[in-house]
């Protein structure tokens, strides 16, 4: 870890008028630095600021330094996010890390946090030894010949399935942006990962009000039990009559470089009966465009026996 600056700002005001980076519960961050992979020279603890709280009166609200731990038991929470929390990390993580920090944290790709290897992310025009390397935890959709890490983060998903809003707030002002907007596919251009301009900052997440998310679900495939990242996972809430579902919402992780939303598995569920088997049928639609690597072609299956498995979870509740 190199030397650096920590100062801490009274307001959001003189935050987002100074340079540096921010710091809140610090569990991605302080990570990155000691390993050289991030060298930010002012650092800015906003622990202080008022970016806390969690409203359900209308819709969801929830300030962008609340901890994923308290989020996740508190009453009113969907029931896919509330599981998509706590199947993240460890309780001590999820005891410090922000909502708004996980949002925005870097893949696990081990060649990006090693700094001896080339990484598009941190070095641009460098490579991306992954696509002939090591590439079981990669990506399978949203990939390019620039970059094939996947997004990190759990409640990502979650918030994405439910058309969740970032709100932020800049030099320039405050803005919304849909959190499905936010992310960005790496392209020709993997350095950039989010729309976050230079100085912004996550001040809360909005969840629109979905009275049929209650039943709703998050399953997570990992190599072990314990703390570990995706290597599959689905977020799904379903609106059921009659036996029939009505709507729904999908989302996947841990297959794509961004939380990704399934609009075409949605669209083969509405109107269909809750049955396994039409289940599996809209499961298919989930691996179009679907670009797999030498060692992680088994995504693609894994893929559509997570959506179903989540699929059955929501029927049954």
């Amino acid at each position: 870890m190199r030397p650096f600056e920590l100062t801490t700002p009274a307001t959001i005001e003189a935050a987002i008028t100074t340079p540096g980076t921010f710091l809140a519960g610090g569990t991605t961050l302080v990570d990155l630095m000691k390993l050289n992979v991030l060298t930010p020279r002012h650092v800015m603890d906003i622990n202080d600021l008022p970016l806390r709280g969690i409203d359900t009166r209308d819709g969801l609200r929830i300030g962008a330094l609340e901890r994923m731990s308290d989020i996740a038991v508190h009453p009113g929470v969907y029931p896919v996010i509330s599981r998509a929390l706590l199947r993240s990390a460890s309780q001590q993580l999820r005891n410090m890390a922000s909502i708004g920090g996980n949002l925005l944290q870097r893949t696990r790709c081990g060649y990006f946090r090693d700094i001896a290897t080339p990484c598009n992310k941190r070095e641009p025009g460098s490579g991306c030894p992954a696509i002939t390397g090591a590439n079981r935890h990669h990506a399978v959709l949203g990939t390019s010949e620039k970059c094939v890490a996947t997004h990190a983060s759990d409640v990502a998903v979650a918030l994405v399935a439910l058309d969740a809003e970032l709100r932020l707030a800049g030099a320039d002002g405050t803005r919304t942006v849909a959190l499905a907007d936010f992310y960005r596919v790496p392209g020709e251009t993997p350095e950039v990962e989010n729309e976050l301009r230079p100085g912004e900052l996550i001040t809360e997440i909005l969840v629109p009000r979905l009275a049929w998310a209650r039943r709703s679900t998050y399953v997570k495939i990992t190599d072990r039990s314990s703390y570990e990242f995706a290597l599959c996972s689905a977020a799904v809430a379903l609106d059921l009559h009659d036996s029939r579902v009505v709507d729904a919402r999908v989302a996947a992780g841990g297959v794509a470089t961004a939380p990704w939303r399934l609009t075409a598995v949605e669209e083969a569920l509405r109107g269909t009966p809750a049955t396994v088997d039409a289940f599996e049928r809209a499961a298919s639609a989930a691996v179009a465009g679907a670009a797999p690597l030498s060692g992680n072609g088994f995504k693609l299956s894994l893929l559509k026996r997570t959506i179903v498995r989540a699929l059955i979870e929501c029927g049954r509740g």
